[in-house]
């Protein structure tokens, strides 16, 4: 009984999805939008404020809490746009999964950050100091180069946004890299020496970029944020709206706000 009251449940939530998804797509100014919970679900009920009353845009906000569902749920047409990552992320997606994904626009830069509960400067770290980075490949790289930029290790040139821990060709303190899920770094903090950390995950541990991080990312970073949609819907004018709705100057005074001034405009 228990087993078929499960099922029961999982077809209930499949049916909910599939009609979401077939209201949308019958409405021309409907659109569900995914975004990680946090900072950006609050920019993105901005929008959806200004979607409404400039554009008649009617705007779901869907949370996800990890970097894996808001693609799949796109691909699948659960949602029907995204906004949560950057393009190296997005193309190491496609190429892992095969997804018909296309980025329509940029949203803002929001710097990685190298924080830390048990040192106050870098030139503190002790050997073997241990370094907690995100484990998805995109992610990886980035806190690599922001490790390198920083001065804590070297790597071998002219990978780039393709690093891997494995690429570290100069490690002077000797530290041990832990790759983890970017969500979970802000909890273990205080069991690393050192964790590289994305701003919306470090917000929602109470971090900040300007007060918090040891060493920040600069606003020359590739890694600005896009909004992502299905190929097959690029010539759809609502997704117009939605940028435009985006870009408002409401949308960025908010970040300014929300991130002290660190979110800085992409487009």
């Amino acid at each position: 009984m228990k087993k078929f009251g499960n099922l029961l449940f999982v077809f209930a939530c499949t049916l909910i999805l599939t009609c979401c998804s077939q209201s949308t797509k019958n409405n021309p100014n409907k659109i569900r939008v995914g975004t990680i919970a946090g900072p950006e679900t609050s920019l993105m009920e901005v929008a959806q404020n200004v979607a409404a009353k400039e554009y008649g845009l009617d705007i779901d906000v869907v949370e996800f809490t990890d970097y894996v569902l808001p693609n799949q749920a796109l691909a699948d047409g659960s949602i029907d746009a995204n906004m949560f990552q950057h393009l190296p992320y997005l193309e190491q997606t496609i190429a892992a999964k095969h997804y018909k994904l296309s980025p329509i626009g940029k949203t803002f830069i929001y710097p990685m950050g190298i924080y830390s509960t048990k040192i106050a400067h870098l030139d503190q770290l002790k050997d073997n100091a241990i370094v907690a980075i995100p484990n998805d490949p995109s992610n990886e790289a980035r806190a690599l180069m922001l490790l390198e930029k920083a001065g804590v290790i070297k790597l071998k040139p002219g990978l780039a946004l393709k690093a891997t821990s494995q690429d570290i060709i100069d490690n002077p303190k000797h530290i041990q890299i832990k790759e983890l899920d970017a969500a979970q770094l802000p909890r273990i903090l205080s069991d690393a020496d050192l964790a590289v950390i994305n701003t919306n995950y470090a917000m929602m541990g109470g971090l900040l970029p300007s007060k918090n991080a040891l060493f920040v990312e600069g606003s020359d970073s590739p890694y600005a944020n896009i909004v992502v949609i299905r190929t097959a819907d690029k010539d759809d004018p609502k997704f117009v709206k939605l940028m435009n709705a985006l870009h408002s100057p409401e949308v960025v005074n908010r970040a300014k706000k929300l991130f002290q001034g660190e979110a800085v405009p992409a487009w």
